[in-house]
């Protein structure tokens, strides 16, 4: 069947891929591998969800799987991923579980796992938990099955530790807020009027259907014409679990993930809190935020692709900023995982601050000319060090310079091999990718 864990938990289409029946057995399984208490007190669990209609079906698994492995589980409700990792680190909770699929079409769901502090897991956590799937176990009974209990007042902690971060006030800026009709339909417009902010909300009204449905940080039409509509100085676009995000600029021009973390940094080496002045970014981000921040002084750590491994550089460098071009940016004075509502405060923290334009501030990323090739294959291992693939790739690369790059990387789990390249224009960009994806082609044939 292969790994359950994808790059951001255990994810497919619900009541299908993902049952009910894998949803209580994993969590089963988390109760017994992250619980950090000794065995005379039960873990405690954090479960939080966004509000497509299967996660009902899937929060009432994963609770029974936790309780029948003698956690105590206390339920938050609609909150976000980040909302939920918050949760478990100020309630000293043993481990979250957050019943979403982000981004994905309402059909599908996920399940993420958090461990002790809101830290997401790594590699091997997550293989012992799927390890232990299959391993028999003790059952307790009597006064040993977990209780459940609800936690009222989860939403109010979060909104008062996002608006708790903006070091200024947000009064006399506008924003429009896409909920994506996800998580953050309630709690993300809160946090910003409490900042000072005027909010302008669209697409704030889930109804378990309608989660990412033509909206939110995916698709930003509707956020780039209510900014224009309303005058607003920024909008953001969340997505359905509110991890991520990207703004739309009073224009209505998108401000991609790299723009955000470009702002950011820059802020955060003003005031001094931009440890070792060093960004943490993934191989995807674009060429042009690289040169942007070496002109500014600033060094830029690459990982592969996915926040954990951003997050997991962060943590082990000690180093105070990251994220993805996706909108992923990690703040870890304030969030333990990517936040789109955090991010995006502390852009108009900068934009109220300097007086700035939030076009003006991005301004200082200018994205080079990108283009992506999903190329199937046989085998996407041996196309990906294929001799004359790697061969073309060196001539491509000595043909761009300083000026572009070649990005030749195996996907984790398709037979797919992409090829990046970014160049000083379109056509040279497509031109260099379609050589190079014609012979990752003929080296694997799928």
């Amino acid at each position: 069947m292969g790994r359950l864990f994808g790059t951001d938990g255990v994810r497919g289409l619900a009541n299908a891929s993902l049952t009910p029946d894998l949803a209580l057995r994993l969590a089963a399984s988390a109760a017994h591998i992250l619980s950090v208490r000794d065995r005379t007190h039960p873990p405690v669990a954090i479960v939080g969800r966004d509000p497509r209609a299967s996660g009902e079906m899937l929060e009432a698994a994963v609770v029974a799987g936790l309780t029948s492995a003698g956690a105590t589980v206390v339920r938050v409700g609609v909150l976000p991923t980040p909302a939920v990792a918050f949760l478990v680190g100020q309630t000293r909770a043993d481990l979250g579980v957050m019943i979403s699929a982000s981004h994905n079409p309402m059909p599908d769901n996920g399940i993420k796992f958090f461990a002790a502090g809101g830290h997401k897991l790594a590699d091997e956590l997550e293989d012992a938990i799927e390890a232990h799937l299959e391993e028999d176990w003790v059952r307790p009974t009597g006064a040993n099955v977990g209780r459940v209990h609800d936690l009222l007042d989860g939403a109010e902690a979060y909104i008062t530790h996002l608006a708790e971060s903006v070091p200024v006030s947000l009064e006399g800026l506008k924003v429009v807020i896409d909920c994506a009709n996800g998580a953050a339909f309630e709690v993300a417009p809160e946090a910003y009027r409490r900042a000072g902010a005027e909010v302008v909300v669209i697409h704030g009204e889930p109804d378990g259907l309608n989660i990412n449905e033509d909206c939110g940080s995916t698709h930003l039409a509707d956020l780039q014409a209510a900014v224009l509509e309303h005058g607003a100085h920024v909008g953001v676009g969340l997505d359905g679990d509110a991890d991520r995000c990207l703004a739309v600029d009073a224009d209505g021009n998108v401000v991609d993930g790299d723009q955000l973390m470009a702002i950011m940094a820059l802020s955060m080496r003003d005031a001094g809190t931009l440890v070792k002045d060093t960004l943490v970014a993934t191989v995807m981000s674009n060429l042009g935020l690289r040169i942007a921040m070496r002109e500014h002084g600033i060094t830029l750590l690459e990982t592969k692709v996915g926040d954990r491994y951003v997050l997991e550089e962060l943590r082990n460098s000690g180093l105070s900023l990251g994220g993805e071009q996706s909108g992923h940016v990690i703040v870890p004075e304030y969030a333990t995982t990517g936040d789109g509502s955090l991010t995006l405060l502390q852009v108009m923290a900068r934009m109220a601050s300097t007086g700035r334009t939030l076009a003006d501030l991005a301004s200082v990323v200018r994205p080079l000319p990108q283009v992506l090739i999903n190329v199937p294959v046989a085998d996407r291992a041996a196309a990906a060090v294929d001799a004359d693939v790697l061969a073309a790739v060196a001539v491509a690369e000595g043909e761009l310079g300083e000026t572009g790059r070649v990005l030749l990387r195996p996907s984790g789990t398709e037979q797919l091999v992409r090829v990046m390249v970014e160049a000083p224009s379109a056509d040279l960009a497509g031109e260099v990718a379609e050589r190079i994806a014609v012979l990752v082609r003929t080296s694997s044939p799928a």
